[in-house]
């Protein structure tokens, strides 16, 4: 009876809160304890020497703060969790990769966003700053940091700090400007003399193609450069095609380029054409004689250069190739750590399990996921069944071979997949194909982009996803390979919409970078270089660099998965989809890529019904979705990024409209 009546009494008092109360109350406390959680992991991270510390256990303890957020978004723990991950991703930033740096200013944005009545929000400002003064060597970016910091916090006590910082980099400012001033009074007759001499060395081929303005002197009127450790793209834009010729210099390593019946805009006669590190050191131009530019590139260590010209703009592209010593290994050591899947506030134990592969008969590894208590701890396999605790002891899968049986040099190697850039086609002024509605390339690309990239980072946790544009903005052919081989990627995978004059025509393609085998390959990669194609004077380098592309075979592969995971989701609403294969074509876009590069032509907007279903979130998120499986299967081949296979089997149906907002119509050009 007594009991009966505790139990009643419990009951009136929990009755007494609104239900939206007791979950309130439940998520705070869930929130302070993962807090409490958070800070213990901290606290023994901390306690190691820093030598003895992982990426992994920085990483499992800033995913451990994160919790706190993702737990309840009003505790009162969110924001010094919020600057605990800060913290610890400008220490991750100083030990392994300077790329945590951006995502410590980003953590510390978010806090000032969400939560501008923080009492850490001028603290904040302030830690922004000094990443960006001193570890990011910015600055310009830490000088509007800190004066905004000073309009804001005038009288605070940390002011001092802000204004000793501004002067600081006020006179750094100061004196390297004298030391240029001093360095280009020195230099003056000496660079005059260096463009003037002649070479005695090979030289190549003079391209001389038709300009579009007989009689007028075409103008130089901008230099932009993209630089990485192995690869150096320089474009040159142009009033007009003019003819050119290259040579190189020794000692110190140098390749000029000279343009003939040109000249030099005056707002580059006196100006510094800023690089960033890389291979390429420096770059120089100057009216060399009446009628000659000549462009100078220092550069250490190049391997290889070749140019070509392409048109609307105008513009002559160069690429430079770094040594042998720049590239293979080395390149693999220059990228970043792969995240490693994190569950929890603890790390990721992963059991294999032997399954069959979507390749037929051969084994394959499902990965299940247990947890660790921390950092610093070994891992403990905690199966609920003695097969799984068995499977655990297995081996790591090596790399499958290809569909061919082929086992290509990256796969021998082991080499892993960490950056992938997503290339939305066309764009701006470019519209791409116009479907008989309306429906424009550029915006179904760009949604199916992003669509892409959304689903690769909730999916594949170790992978960093860049896009070539993220808006409706017009991309040069050129610059976005450039983009894919600066940021260092490992995947370069390029969103088109196909046409046709037969407007029956259906189904969905995949292209690799070769010399096309048909005429309706050339006919697509005719229409995708449209605004490349009418100046395409400098052929044979062109031929040269399709022919040693070194990816072919990843590229082949990457393209062979796309396409059979993307045929099969379509085909679950149209029967009448078409599977028209894995195709090769010289595009444009994907010549120079560093990296496996595909072309994928999701459907026909030249087609009525395929252009009635691209209208819709539900397809165009179907689309994504075969993307995104045919890019995992390509990774599970090569044991590379560790897959969320549980995501990937579960969501293996039709997918549902989504609530996403359409952003089919941004320039208000579709019906």
């Amino acid at each position: 009876m007594i009991r009966a009546i505790a139990i009643c009494a419990a009951a009136l008092a929990l009755g007494a809160l609104a239900p939206g109360a007791v979950a309130r109350t439940d998520k705070a406390e869930a929130a302070r304890e993962q807090f409490e959680r958070a800070v213990s992991m901290r606290t023994q991270l901390e306690g190691y020497l820093p030598k003895d510390r992982t990426l992994a256990d920085y990483k499992q303890t800033v995913a451990a703060y994160h919790k706190v957020y993702l737990i309840s978004t009003d505790s009162e723990e969110v924001t010094p969790s919020l600057v605990a991950e800060a913290e610890l991703y400008e220490e991750m930033g100083k030990q392994f990769d300077p790329q945590y740096f951006q995502s410590a200013i980003d953590t510390y944005k978010f806090l000032m966003e969400q939560y501008p009545g923080s009492r850490y929000r001028g603290s904040s400002q302030l830690a922004i700053g000094n990443i960006q003064k001193d570890d990011l060597k910015q600055p310009d970016a830490a000088q509007a940091t800190f004066q905004a910091y000073l309009k804001q916090f005038p009288h605070s006590e940390h002011a001092s700090d802000a204004r000793a910082a501004l002067k600081e980099m006020a006179d750094a400012r100061n004196a390297a400007a004298s030391a240029a001033a001093k360095e280009s009074a020195q230099n003056a007759a000496a660079n005059s003399k260096e463009l003037a001499q002649e070479a005695d060395v090979d030289e190549t081929p003079v391209s001389a193609p038709t300009p579009k303005h007989p009689g007028e002197i075409p103008r130089v009127t901008d230099i932009h450069t993209w630089n990485a450790a192995d690869h150096t793209r320089i474009v040159v834009t142009l009033d007009d095609a003019v003819k050119f010729e290259a040579a190189r210099l020794h000692s110190p390593d140098r390749i000029y380029f000279d343009l003939y019946k040109a000249r030099l805009d005056p707002s580059l006669a006196d100006k510094t054409i800023a690089v960033d590190n890389g291979l390429l050191k420096s770059v120089r131009v100057a009216q060399n004689k009446q009628g000659t530019v000549r462009l100078v590139l220092d550069v250490n260590g190049a391997k290889d250069y070749s140019a070509y010209q392409l048109a609307n703009p105008d513009r002559l592209v160069i690429d430079v190739l770094a040594a042998p010593a720049n590239s293979a290994k080395n390149r693999q050591d220059i990228q970043p750590p792969i995240p490693s899947l994190v569950a929890g506030s603890g790390a990721a134990t992963a059991a294999v399990v032997v399954t069959k592969d979507s390749r037929g008969s051969k084994p394959a590894a499902t990965v299940a996921v247990e947890e660790e208590p921390g950092p610093g701890k070994k891992s403990v396999a905690r199966g609920k069944t003695k097969a799984a605790q068995v499977a655990a002891l297995v081996p790591p899968t090596p790399a499958q071979p290809t569909h061919d049986g082929q086992i290509p040099l990256t796969r021998a190697l082991g080499l892993k997949i960490s950056r992938i850039v997503i290339d939305a086609g066309h764009g701006g002024k470019d519209t791409g194909t116009i479907g008989p509605h309306g429906l424009m390339e550029k915006d179904v690309c760009l949604d199916v982009a992003l669509r892409l990239g959304k689903e690769i980072e909730e999916k594949l946790p170790g992978a960093e996803v860049i896009y070539t544009r993220k808006d409706d903005t017009f991309i040069p052919l050129e610059e976005r390979t450039a983009i894919a081989n600066q940021a260092k990627a490992d995947l370069f995978i390029s969103i088109h919409a196909n046409s046709s004059h037969n407007h029956s025509a259906r189904g969905v393609e995949t292209y690799y970078l070769n010399f096309a085998t048909s005429e309706e390959s050339m006919e697509v990669a005719a229409r995708e270089n449209a605004l490349s194609q009418e100046s395409l004077h400098d052929l044979q380098t062109l031929i040269q660099k399709i022919a040693r592309n070194e990816k072919i075979e990843e590229s082949k592969e990457l393209a062979s998965d796309i396409q059979g995971s993307l045929s099969q989701r379509l085909e679950l609403v149209s029967e009448t989809e078409r599977n028209r294969g894995v195709k090769k074509a010289p595009f444009v876009v994907l010549i120079g890529a560093n990296m496996p590069s595909v072309l994928a032509e999701i459907s026909f907007l030249s087609n009525p019904t395929d252009e009635r279903l691209l209208r819709r979130p539900d397809q165009r998120q179907r689309i994504a979705d075969g993307l995104y499986r045919g890019i995992s299967t390509y990774l599970a081949s090569l044991n590379s990024l560790s897959i969320d296979k549980v995501k990937v089997a579960s969501d293996n149906r039709v997918m549902a409209p989504t609530t996403t907002a359409t952003v089919l119509a941004p320039s208000g050009n579709s019906k």
